[in-house]
Formats: structure tokens, sequence, C-alpha cells
């Protein structure tokens, strides 16, 4: 529970919501009145209208069609047999490692499951691949004993490109042997044909009216912790328990719903950057949750911007648009939100009660849609960056090479690129340093900065971005977000072209083609993929007025260390932050 201390100007008092079960506790200070939302839901039956997946809860467009989620823990635990028979098969198979091919919502859980739970005694040990990055590609082939892992290829469409090609490469590397490959996917998809093709060890389906992000608790999540020897089941019967208190027909007391309504009230009350906290053993939820809300709530110029692994900053760190959630494993410390901010905080018993977190974060982000009156289940701008890398990739094929590109500005090894309006907004600046401080200068209040790298996601490369963030956060007050490409496109990349236009982006890029890797059955490699994908990333941005700079690193080491100084050292030159 948090105090009444230091409370903001004008504000008069806190107003604590006791915990209840599932260990939900809010603070609001009042700042917002979100308790018209629960008179509301309680008032027009929209608890039992969302378990009928009524669709005037949001658009009334197409949102019936995505409720499967809601049943699926009762259809999962109603028979195991499919998780524990492959469970106990892959045991005895004595693999020493399971690689995970996947992306966003396919690749999301799975990853919080291997980080959460760590190595099972008897059992492969879990690595989730979401990259076409090539240095990261062979930094995972080198972590596994390639002669003695089973790949599961996770794609709902089956036709994504990015596990598509993961598969091609793999299925290579391990000599086509087909009963070392276990495919995820929806009925009828071409995954499934080349599966069966292929003599793939098993095929496990996932619903069609449940999407990606929105899928952990099916077989899409389930099927890596299955491999992975975790208890699966305990897992879904914790779920289950969430999912009987979400159907409370009052508001007040179900721990998904009012989460919802809370963090809806919030975003449309200009508190829309949702900063998580949270205790070591719960750290690796934050990545799922940025694609569950980013990708549900970024459009129609709204969104719920996700900030998840931002430092904890003091109480003059954070502006005014911020609201925070803590999720804290019991017996851990967790980071306590400033006490002039609302804040949800959020309890677990034992690291088998994320099921009940999947299912209670899945609730609160539908709810919160309906409140901020749109549809959760849709990406339309994931769609759009997908089409524009698609004609890139195209155009590769056809012509042997993408199209050209000139930089606005050169220096030592670093490139600069952006839309020709934006390169307006930065006149006056000459060299790397100054194009770099006018960008950052751009930054207003209500906005937030993301960072997105398409580099290899690796410990140095993630200690030097986290530093650059942390820096322009603590001059500007400013949200701050950390994105590696490609993985972020199916995930927070949503948000930051759908949303409102608040965002300051510095889209990172380096050079691949001393360490690049071809595509099986392709005339493109990795390298060029990844390329196609960032360049299709800022087209669209670009064209939804973004303000965007992209900085092209020749030397991907080098050239962060560099801009970690020249970011600390346009901190050090600014006195103050802005108003």
């Amino acid at each position: 529970m948090y105090g009444r201390s230091e409370l903001r100007p004008g504000v008069e008092h806190a107003r604590p919501l006791q915990p209840r079960e599932h260990s939900l506790s809010i603070n609001t200070l009042e700042l917002i009145d979100w308790r018209v939302h629960l008179d509301d839901w309680r008032e027009n039956r929209k608890v039992q209208r969302l378990w009928e997946g009524d669709k005037s809860l949001w658009t009334n467009s197409d949102e019936d069609r995505w409720m499967g989620w809601l049943d699926i823990v009762d259809q999962q635990l109603a028979d195991t047999t499919h998780l524990t028979a492959l469970r106990d098969d892959i045991a005895q198979a004595g693999f020493t490692d399971a690689l995970l091919l996947g992306m966003g919502g396919s690749s999301m859980c799975p990853e919080v499951l291997a980080r959460t739970f760590g190595d099972q005694p008897g059992f492969p040990k879990l690595h989730v691949l979401d990259s076409t990055d090539p240095s990261q590609i062979r930094t995972f082939e080198d972590k596994v004993d390639l002669d003695h892992t089973v790949f599961i290829v996770a794609s709902k469409s089956g036709s994504t490109l990015e596990p598509d090609i993961l598969r091609a490469y793999f299925y290579e590397r391990a000599g086509q042997a087909g009963d070392r490959f276990i495919a995820i996917t929806d009925p009828g998809s071409k995954l499934e044909a080349t599966a069966k093709a292929d003599g793939y060890r098993k095929i496990l389906y996932g619903l069609p009216s449940i999407g990606g992000r929105y899928s952990a608790l099916s077989n899409f999540g389930m099927t890596a912790g299955a491999v992975a020897g975790l208890d699966v089941v305990g897992i879904l019967e914790r779920a289950r328990e969430m999912a009987q208190s979400c159907r409370s027909s009052d508001p007040t007391g179900n721990p998904g719903v009012e989460l919802g309504l809370f963090l809806g009230a919030m975003a449309n009350g200009g508190r829309n950057k949702l900063t998580l906290l949270t205790s070591p053993g719960l750290q690796a939820v934050g990545a799922w949750l940025e694609q569950l809300i980013a990708e549900s709530t970024g459009k129609q110029d709204k969104a719920i911007i996700p900030v998840d692994l931002e430092s904890v900053g003091d109480a003059d760190d954070y502006d005014d648009d911020r609201v925070f959630a803590v999720m804290q494993l019991a017996g851990e410390d967790a980071p306590e939100p400033p006490p002039d901010h609302p804040a949800a905080k959020i309890v677990c018993n034992s690291p088998l009660d994320i099921g009940q977190e999947f299912f209670r974060w899945e609730v609160a982000t539908a709810v919160a849609g309906s409140v901020m009156g749109i549809n959760p289940f849709d990406q339309p701008d994931v769609e759009a960056s997908k089409i524009a890398t698609r004609a890139l990739t195209d155009e590769y094929e056809s012509k042997g090479s993408l199209p050209a590109e000139t930089p606005f500005h050169t220096e030592d090894g670093v490139e600069l690129f952006a839309d020709p309006e934006h390169v307006d907004m930065l006149i006056g600046a000459d060299t790397l340093e100054e194009f770099l401080a006018a960008h950052l200068g751009l930054i207003g209040k209500g906005d937030y900065v993301a960072l997105l790298a398409y580099v290899e996601m690796n410990a140095d490369h993630e200690r030097t971005l986290q530093s650059i963030r942390t820096a322009i956060r603590d001059q500007t007050r400013a949200a701050t977000c950390l994105g590696f490409g490609p993985r972020f496109l199916h995930s927070t990349g949503q948000a930051y072209k759908g949303g409102p236009n608040q965002g300051v982006v510095i889209q990172i890029t380096c050079d691949d083609s001393s360490n690049d890797l071809a595509v099986p059955g392709r005339s493109y490699s990795f390298g060029t993929v990844k390329a196609a994908q960032a360049r299709g990333d800022f087209q669209v941005l670009a064209e939804r007025d973004r303000r965007a700079l992209r900085v092209h690193l020749h030397n991907v080491d080098e050239g962060l260390q560099r801009l970690e100084k020249i970011v600390a050292k346009w901190r050090g030159s600014i006195s103050e932050p802005p108003a």
C-alpha cells in the first residue's frame, strides 16, 4: 500500500483501495476520477457482456471474433495430455536444448517462462530466438548443441517472415531432421503443411479465435513450458483461479476488470506512460506486457505506452504523464513508485502465479481498450510495417539490391537519415553532436523517447543503450523506451506508429556485411531482411509524421559508445529540463 506523503499540489488526499483477492491494490491519489467507470460497468452489466464477447463494448466491429482467450484455460485443463505426453516424450529423448523460433505473441510468453523458471533437471534448456540479426542468430546457434536440440517453430499464421526463414535456416543446419522439429500453428496454415511434409515430431494447434498477444495460456505459450519440463498444469490452474475471479459481475474487486478500468481512465486523463516496476523474480514479464499493452491500445492516436526496465529514478525524474504498476514476488523487494503518482501493486505468492498474471493482464488490457474506445484485438500499423518490409524484400529479389539511399550527414563511420521535413526541423546543426542535440531538443512535455536498436540484443549493447535512455530521462523527465529490432515491430511498434504523436524516435542500425548469413532458398540474407525491416519501419514512422532520426553505425560497438558519450555531454550542457 502506498502512503500519502508529498501529494501533488491541489490534491487533498489519497484514496488507496484495500488489497483484495489476488493481491491487487490501487492508489489513485484522486488525481483522475475513475470510479465512474466502476459504476458504468456495474450498472450496464459490462462484465457479463465481456464474457459474452459483446463487440459493442469496443468499436462494434470484429472484436467478437477474437475472444477465444477467455475460455482457453478451461479447454486446456479439460485435457492436458497433449502437454504432459509431449513433456514425457522430450524428457525420454535426451535433448539438451530446445530452441523456439518465433516472433511476437509466439515468442514472448516462452521467453518469460524460460527466464522466470530457469532450467529444469532432466529437460532441455529453453532458448528463444526472435531476431533476424545475423550476429544474434550466430550467438544462439553457438549456445546450443545442434545434434541434441529440439526446434519449436511457432507461427499462428504459418507465414510470418521471421519464423519462416529461421525455420529454413535451422532445418538445414540440423541436417533436415524433421523428427527434431515441433510446430505450433493454426489449423490449415502453411506451416502445418510444411511440418507434415517434413515429418515433424509433433504439431500442436492454436485457436483461430485467439490473437497472438492473447495466446500465452494456449499452446503457443504452454508448449514451450512443457518441453522445458515446467509445471504447466500448475500454471494453468493458477490462471483458472484468476479467470473465475474475473467473472465477478461487480467490477469492484474483480482483479482484471478493476485494473483495466484504472489503466484506461488514467490513459484518458493523460497518464498514459505505464511504468513497470518489478522484483527480480518477475522481471521477465515486462517484455510480454509491453507487447500485450502497446499492440492492443496503440491506435487511433491513443495508447498506453508501456515503459519497461527503465532505471528507477527520483521523484523529480518523472513527469505527470506517468502511472506505475508494481509486480512483486513474495519474499523479494520491488522498487516503490514516487508517492505523488497513481499506481497499482500486485503481489504474487509463487512463480507459478505467472499464469494468473497472464490472464489478469489480458482482461485488464481488453477492459482498458473499452474505456479508451478502441479495438484491442487488431494491429493495423504492424501490418503497415510488414507491407513496407515485404515491398523492399521483393525488390531485392527482383533487382538484387535494396533501393539506394543517401544520408543527410556522414561523420566518422556514422550516417544520419531522416525524412526531409524532419531534417528541416534540425536547422542550424552541422555536426553529429549538434544533430543529435537538435533532435533531442524536440522532446516536449508529455513526450516519450524510443530507442529502437536493430543490433544484436546482448548485455553490452543493452547496458550502453540503458545508459543513454537514463541520461535522456533524467534530463527531460520524459518516459524512455528501449526496443531491439525486429522483435519490437511485433510489439511496441504498433503504439509508436498508431498511438499519439508523442514519440521522439532514435532508430539505430548497423552494418552486417562482415557477419551475414544466407537464408536457404532465398536470394536475400538475414542482414538484408533486417535492413528491409528497419527501413520499412522508418518509412511508416515518417508517413505518420513521427519525429524520427535514423543513426547508422558502421562499427556497432564503437558507434554505440560514441552515442553514449554524445548524449552524456548533451545532458551536461543543459542546466534544466523543459518546463
